[in-house]
């Protein structure tokens, strides 16, 4: 019988199914640092009983700022199996937001990962009243270290074992487990209140969208933990046994994916977009026969349909071919063993997931928000329940209905206990009969099929009164090869517009092959013959569009969009208005104010 309630459980359930020496590993200097689920149970127990010395009481809260480690799991069972609530922070978000959140949320104890958080961060611990330690995860010369705490558990483990016990069965399903601060595109972020059943239920929930994967096979975990999606993944990858793998760093990626092997992992597209261009651009260095089959590959992949009444014979002969002689090679260079990939955050291009599905990768794309912990609908991996360009099938216990504005009104256990202190706009964001109003507009069909068109807050008013729905302009521009980001502009104006990040790798080999001579970026951008190139791709795309949706001007830009630089926010969503204010002088260009 199934007894997992609570996202503790989860181990527990482990512990007895599966019983691997790796249950969690960390790239540490070269080397896989691993734990099995026996030390991850010892250690998460020793945290808990030093917590328990310390006088931890239900509902304290632990604010956790790290990249993916196993310590984060130790931290967060030790912590709420008696009670305690993980407030996950991102490692690269302003020092206004960490401000806000740490006073916010009520912290008690900070663990920050490396001596540079320590640094970051001591001063705004020093300043926040309700914080009473700061540790470190590394070693830090003058800091206290998160193994004092265990240390203190170590010694005190017999007084506490009885206390523990009774802590565990006190937590109940519908206690808050976790605070995830929404990073928002505006304003000061929302302390989305999860509980341990909005977790696990959606856990229990996605199992039947990953039932290729079987216990023992093994995941590699980079998106960040603090990420509600990877969060709720890195619960589910330990309730079906899987072996998780914690990149050394963004830079590791591709090389540990292939050490390991690794059989699946969770992603935001913008990633995925760019291991897809580092294939590509490997594909544009071949020569004669071996280039010409490569791209006769990529089309034949472009075409692929997952119904499989809808592709012909002679296509899966062409296929079969086409996987022997290039296809096997991608999956080579992706370890050999890669099953799936879990897509969400934002919009796929329909053409990566083709491609690579014809290349016996599934590619699944699904859409939640951090209110439904996360997963409100996903393709599974088989006709009918996969389709290219949809977030994938609405699967029980989750309820989706479209209201009559279009927007996307989600309800289930999932859905968030609230905003943590904000009544007004828990009320705002969730109704009477319990829907969530998601903000996306979109449709649902007779199957249980979800699309999303765009987010209501974003659609806008052209001058003349017509509507424009950006995200749906952007979602067709960024199939162009050329194009790696694009925000559609125009609010009150006379037409629609863009601004365009060019895929700077793809854009110097066609600069390169088409012997246009460039010295840096800036000098490409401006080269009237690649502004002369790019005017060509906006009229290609446009032909699918409406006429008021039509991009009409453009400017291209001269740097990549990052959370680094402030203009994504840390879940690779664009802020709008930032980027804006950025390039206001190209935008008053594009609609002749300046002169």
């Amino acid at each position: 019988m199934d007894t997992v309630t609570r996202t503790f459980d989860i181990l527990s359930y482990a512990e007895n199914k599966y019983e691997f020496d790796v249950a969690l590993a960390k790239k540490k200097n070269g080397k896989w640092e691993k734990y099995s689920h026996k030390e991850y149970r010892e250690i998460a127990d020793k945290f808990s009983y030093g917590l328990l010395e310390k006088g931890f009481k239900k509902g304290d809260k632990i604010a956790i700022v790290t990249s993916n480690r196993p310590e984060f799991n130790f931290i967060d069972v030790g912590n709420t199996q008696i009670g305690g609530v993980t407030v996950a922070i991102y490692p690269t978000i302003s020092e206004k937001e960490y401000r806000h959140i740490l006073s916010h949320s009520d912290s008690k104890y900070l663990i920050v990962e490396t001596g540079e958080l320590y640094e970051k961060l001591k001063p705004v611990f020093d300043d926040t009243e309700n914080l009473e330690e700061i540790f470190t995860i590394d070693r830090v010369k003058g800091a206290k270290n998160w193994k004092d705490i265990i240390a203190l558990g170590e010694k005190n483990k017999d007084k506490h074992t009885e206390l523990l016990k009774k802590r565990r069965d006190e937590v109940s399903p519908e206690d808050v487990v976790t605070l995830i601060y929404t990073s928002g595109t505006t304003g000061l972020s929302k302390g989305v209140m999860l509980t341990h059943n909005n977790i696990v239920s959606n856990v229990k929930m996605v199992v039947w969208f990953v039932e290729y994967l079987k216990p023992g096979d093994r995941a590699l975990s980079f998106l960040p933990l603090s990420h509600v999606l990877e969060r709720t993944g890195n619960y589910l990858w330990q309730y079906i046994g899987l072996k998780i793998y914690y990149v050394e760093s963004l830079d590791t990626i591709a090389a540990d994916m292939k050490e390991i092997k690794a059989n699946t992992f969770i992603t935001v597209p913008r990633i995925f977009e760019k291991v897809y261009d580092k294939i590509v651009s490997k594909g544009r260095d071949l020569k004669g026969l071996k280039k010409a089959l490569f791209f006769w590959a990529l089309e034949l992949g472009n075409k692929f349909d997952p119904d499989p009444s809808k592709r012909s014979l002679w296509y899966d002969f062409r296929l079969a071919v086409a996987n022997k002689l290039v296809f096997s090679k991608w999956r080579e260079a992706l370890g050999g063993e890669l099953k799936g990939v879990i897509a969400g955050g934002a919009a796929l291009q329909p053409r990566l997931a083709k491609v690579f599905w014809a290349a016996k990768i599934y590619v699944q794309e699904g859409y939640g928000l951090t209110e439904a912990s996360p997963v409100i609908s996903a393709n599974n991996v088989y006709h009918p329940y996969v389709r290219f360009g949809w977030v994938g099938y609405v699967k029980e216990p989750v309820e989706v209905k479209i209201a009559e504005d279009g927007e996307i009104l989600a309800r289930g256990p999932n859905i968030m206990k609230g905003y943590y202190k904000d009544p007004e706009k828990t009320a705002e964001a969730i109704d009477k009969e319990g829907w969530l109003h998601t903000g996306d507009i979109g449709e649902l069909d007779e199957m249980n099929m979800l699309r999303i068109t765009d987010r209501k807050k974003e659609i806008f008013k052209l001058s003349g009164g017509k509507y424009v729905a950006p995200q749906q302009v952007e979602n067709v521009f960024k199939e162009s090869m050329f194009i790696e980001q694009i925000m559609v502009i125009g609010e009150n104006e006379k037409h629609t517009a863009a601004l365009i990040v060019p895929d700077f790798e793809f854009l110097k080999n066609w600069c390169k092959i088409h012997h246009v001579e460039v010295s840096d970026i800036n000098d490409m951008i401006n080269n009237p013959a690649v502004i002369e190139r790019y005017q060509k791709e906006v009229d290609k795309y446009n032909k699918q569009l409406n006429k008021v949706m039509q991009v009409k001007k453009f400017k291209l830009i001269g740097e990549s969009w990052t959370p680094e630089n402030g203009l994504l926010s840390p879940t690779q969503k664009p802020k709008r208005k930032v980027i804006a204010k950025r390039y206001k002088d190209l935008i008053n260009d594009i609609y002749e104010k300046n002169r």
